[in-house]
């Protein structure tokens, strides 16, 4: 996709000024370089909307301020704290990635090493690149591709892959330092959401995202609130929970699956 040098520089102009005008300077992860607490942010971030995520990470943050903390509790210590914020399959794979870092001696982490922890996938491992360590690294998500697409109006779809040099191109034309750069994108991409600007769908990789009433993943918070609370039966989840019984056996064999939920005997528990 060939852009106008121009296009870039009306782009870069109106995010370096919201950033400076309306900075969202009451995001506590802006406020650390710990590599630590900014990859807790970044899984918390993923599908989540920054101000539900708030509370949630300054809980866990402070219940939990280091990867050596975090690597010792249990998975239910762990959920315990989790609990409300969904997808709690990210707090399991954060509670692994703990584990490993753990072991680290020095917190200069490789975006390769990164992206290779439990959960970190090609976003989150630059995103803590440039957080932590303001690297000039490249990457792409939901309130960047809403500031490109809205400054460069593509005439068709596209992908990630397309927009990478843009983003590159932006981030040079800028003079910013990276951390300060992918702040002010955000932060400019989320003003124009706030407006009403809704352009993910010229995104190759939008998807719309189904609704959590009556879905699985409302059933699977359901479930792991009662494991949370005592271990139970199938009989006793089943008269606890209203849904069918051939859902809950389902979804308890994905939970069972990913090591979120164990057997022993006939009672289903957090697994420790």
């Amino acid at each position: 996709m060939r852009q106008k040098k121009a296009d870039l520089t009306t782009l870069v102009w109106e995010a370096r000024r919201h950033y400076r005008e309306e900075v969202r300077a009451h995001l506590p992860w802006r406020a650390t370089r710990d590599p630590y607490k900014i990859l807790v942010s970044e899984v918390m971030l993923q599908q989540t909307q920054v101000e539900r995520v708030i509370p949630y990470y300054k809980k866990f943050v402070r219940t939990f301020p280091s990867a050596r903390v975090l690597a010792r509790v249990s998975l239910l210590n762990v959920l315990h704290v989790w609990q409300g914020l969904g997808y709690n399959r990210r707090a399991k794979f954060l509670h692994q990635a703990a584990k490993i870092l753990a072991t680290k001696k020095t917190i200069d982490l490789t975006t390769g090493f990164l992206e290779s922890l439990p959960g970190v996938g090609h976003y989150t491992a630059r995103a803590v690149a440039v957080f932590a360590f303001n690297r000039p690294e490249v990457f792409v998500e939901t309130n960047i591709r809403t500031v490109f697409f809205y400054h460069l109006g593509p005439k068709r779809k596209l992908s990630d892959k397309q927009l990478l040099p843009l983003v590159e191109r932006a981030l040079q034309e800028s003079g910013m330092e990276p951390r300060e750069f992918y702040s002010a994108m955000m932060d400019y991409g989320a003003h124009l959401k706030r407006q009403g600007i809704r352009l993910n769908q010229k995104s190759t990789h939008y998807t719309k995202q189904s609704k959590f009433e009556g879905s699985t993943r409302q059933l699977r918070g359901v479930i792991l609130r009662e494991l949370l609370k005592h271990h139970a039966t199938l009989s006793v989840l089943a008269h606890q929970i209203p849904r069918s019984r051939e859902d809950l056996t389902n979804e308890l064999a994905r939970l069972t699956a990913e090591g979120l939920v164990s057997l022993h005997g006939r009672y289903f528990a957090i697994k420790s």
